[in-house]
């Protein structure tokens, strides 16, 4: 008898701990996407790009408010936030890389338009 109290109270404590687990607030959400797309923006300067630099940011934002809404347990409104910020993410990547495609074509011209002058040549060709 004495050993079915110790199992009825031993299963009763292990139910009453898997319950309190499971009964957390906090939901689980894929942030790796999201966090890999701020850090490559990032990395290829998005800070220092006006245009680019507004979306990193706001982009951080949204995966903070995403972080927030996960631990109240609003799951949709996480992966939404996350969508969001995901996507403002790469857009400060693409325009960093626009940037840098802008200044490196105008680094271009204006080697040729040196050339051109050092070597006498005319600016159009007829």
């Amino acid at each position: 008898m004495k050993h079915i109290k110790i199992a009825i109270l031993a299963v009763s404590l292990l139910t009453g701990l898997i319950i309190t687990g499971c009964g957390s607030n906090a939901v689980v959400v894929d942030e790796e996407s999201t966090t890999s797309s701020i850090r490559a923006a990032e990395e290829v300067g998005a800070g220092d790009i006006s245009s680019a630099s507004l979306y990193l940011q706001l982009a951080k934002e949204e995966l903070a408010k995403a972080q927030t809404f996960a631990e109240n347990g609003d799951k949709e409104e996480a992966e939404s936030m996350l969508l969001r910020a995901s996507a403002d993410g790469e857009l400060a990547v693409a325009l960093s890389r626009s940037d840098t495609d802008k200044k490196e074509a105008a680094d271009a011209i204006e080697r040729v338009e040196q050339l051109r002058q050092e070597h006498n040549l005319p600016n159009e060709r007829n």
